[in-house]
């Protein structure tokens, strides 16, 4: 995922804004009148800090319409609104605006998106990446076989999970698009442009779809999480740089993270309708939902951010989407029901608290449907970092770890995973961020071998062809004599690696 060892807590509390009844013959600055349908008009305060709302309702034409008559009549704007899924998005100055939207006829559930006003934050460290060097790259190319892309020799990854044996048999088929919601796609990158889908491409980060030429791209400055991602899942096999798991499908950029790197539901929302209605097959998410790393449905707020992704994440799958999530760097077990979360909300003042997974789940990595990806290592063991946890985990696949803990053999020496970086650049990074990838490659293989199959069955095929994975000696990563994690299950499944490490080479068999 994005974040390499976080957490999160905190509900949102703000302060209670000024009430005064219309029969007093003004408003006060900053101040509307609203007007419920059973009683006399109401004033809202409207001059407080501007927030990001989701407002989830019935879909009918009817209540879509009621809703947005209140949202109005409570202080709200809406910015845009998915319909067909009945989430709408709205910004609102008034700080009762939740707490009054949800009393609103037809309103399902109402929340904050975010803790902090809507302005730019401080930049929220999503990932280390380490650059290729010059001379990494001479040495690589030198030792890169006729069938080799020239920095092929350096990704032990690939023969991890078989994609080396896969591509002597199919690159995978060009109809089929993986988008990969995330920081954004460099689609200028030599290893990446021959394979970019620029029509399933959008820039998601304000909860409305924008289509603005580049607009998917990260600017200066802006995380190269989503290039390195999409490198993984499709850079071209070309004679030259890194081959992906996939490199005869497109990709696509489907940008869902502030300048800052925040994720916040708006953005995930819309990312996830956009991949639905523009024949995206495959989503990747190496992230989850800020400000929450454990999202409450118990909360009114957080219940409500619960509620929309989960919408929008059925709406794709229903359109033939198989949607791929990173179980997270916490080296969590997600399957305990206590988890303390220091770290949240990670865009405001954090707290401390217990939360229980099953109440609290980190989307959209834990939502129905979802297939959640553990990390493993170079030895084939799940990766020092990686949340896992009996019943939640579906498959594992590369991520990296560190060279003390897992080396891959020569001629790679880094543990870690390389890829496409901006600026038709080559990184190594790890995480959870960078397993998903190989598994939406691998689903891309499969939807590229079986085109005509739902998303049920890719992810059915996926588990079936995984490589069952039994959880072996104690899992002492560091070799210090402590047990660091408890893998629990069997050979075929388990805590750590749920039905297994993924297969390519089966992927693309008939």
């Amino acid at each position: 995922m994005a974040h390499l060892a976080s957490r999160r807590t905190r509900l949102l509390t703000l302060p209670v804004g000024l009430a005064l009844t219309a029969s007093l013959g003004f408003l006060p600055t900053g101040a509307a009148a609203a007007a419920p349908s059973d009683g006399p008009a109401a004033v809202v305060h409207t001059d407080g800090p501007e927030l990001s709302y989701v407002v989830n309702t019935r879909t009918d034409h009817g209540t879509l319409k009621q809703v947005r008559k209140a949202i109005s009549a409570a202080g709200g704007t809406v910015v845009t609104s998915y319909d067909k899924i009945g989430v709408v998005v709205v910004h609102s100055k008034n700080p009762d605006f939740g707490t009054t939207i949800r009393k609103a006829r037809g309103v399902r559930s109402a929340g904050a998106t975010r803790t902090s006003p809507i302005v730019p934050q401080a930049t929220k460290d999503i990932g280390v990446q380490q650059p290729l060097t010059a001379a990494e790259v001479r040495t690589a190319s030198k030792g890169a076989a006729a069938d080799q892309d020239a920095l092929e020799p350096l990704q032990w990854d690939l023969p991890a999970i078989k994609a080396d044996k896969a591509h002597k048999k199919s690159l995978g088929s060009s109809r089929v698009t993986v988008g990969v919601i995330d920081s954004g796609v460099d689609d200028t990158h030599p290893d990446l442009a021959p394979n970019f889908d620029r029509k399933a491409s959008v820039n998601c980060v304000s909860g409305a779809p924008d289509t603005t030429d580049g607009a998917w791209r990260p600017t200066a400055g802006e995380s190269p999480h989503g290039t390195h991602v999409a490198g993984t899942i499709a850079a071209a096999k070309n004679g030259t740089g890194v081959t992906g798991v996939a490199p005869g499908v497109k990709v696509s950029g489907i940008k869902v993270s502030t300048s800052d790197g925040y994720f916040y539901t708006e953005a995930v929302v819309c990312g996830f309708v956009w991949a639905a209605e523009h024949g995206v097959d495959v989503t990747n998410s190496s992230y989850y939902t800020d400000p929450w790393q454990f999202t409450c449905k118990d909360d009114p707020d957080q219940g409500a951010l619960v509620e929309a992704v989960t919408r929008a994440t059925r709406y794709a799958e229903g359109k033939g989407v198989v949607n791929v999530a990173a179980a997270g760097n916490s080296e969590e077990d997600l399957a305990v029901d206590a988890i303390e979360d220091t770290t949240s909300p990670n865009d405001g003042t954090t707290v401390t608290r217990t939360v229980d997974p099953s109440v609290c789940p980190d989307i959209p990595t834990m939502l129905p449907g979802v297939v959640t990806v553990s990390a493993t290592g170079a030895k084939n063991l799940k990766s020092s970092y990686s949340n896992y946890g009996l019943g939640v985990i579906d498959v594992a696949a590369p991520g990296g770890d560190s060279t003390a803990y897992q080396t891959p053999e020569a001629p790679a020496d880094n543990g870690l995973i390389l890829s496409t970086l901006p600026g038709g650049e080559f990184g190594y990074m790890a995480g959870t961020s960078m397993a998903s990838p190989h598994v939406a490659g691998v689903a891309a293989l499969i939807r590229s071998t079986h085109p005509h199959t739902s998303a049920a069955a890719v992810k059915a095929l996926l588990t079936h062809q995984a490589d069952a994975t039994a959880c072996g000696a104690p899992y002492d990563i560091d070799g210090d004599g402590t047990v660091d994690a408890v893998c629990e299950g069997g050979k075929r499944y388990n805590s750590f690696y749920g039905a297994g490490v993924v297969d390519a080479l089966d992927a693309v068999r008939k």
